[in-house]
């Protein structure tokens, strides 16, 4: 499970390079790697429950071993977790997360 921590950050750094220069994606990737702030999370069980897009799966499972109350994501792919009784975390765009931080 360790390798997810290495996919989330290569899927970072490739969603962050497309806005931005390369320079700047590496200052991004190292604050993200070496922040106190930032806790590594190595889930022990996979729950696959994103079907149509598996690689989402590892998001999902590192937010339920790290108690997390949101997944904040744009993505269609995670709407399935809304209808489920379990996991009791809440998926949520970026504007919600916006609104939730602001109160």
């Amino acid at each position: 499970m360790v390798i997810y921590v290495l996919q989330i950050i290569s899927e970072y750094e490739e969603l962050i390079s497309r806005l931005y220069p390369p320079e700047i994606t590496a200052s991004a990737m190292y604050l993200l790697i070496n922040s106190l702030n930032v806790e590594k999370i190595i889930p022990h069980f996979k729950w696959n429950f994103i079907i149509a897009d598996p690689d989402d799966n590892k998001f999902v499972d590192c937010a339920l071993n790290a108690g997390a109350n949101y997944i904040v994501t744009n993505d269609k792919h995670f709407n399935v977790i809304k209808s489920m009784p379990f996991p009791p975390i809440e998926v949520i765009d970026i504007k919600t997360f916006k609104n939730v931080l602001a109160h």
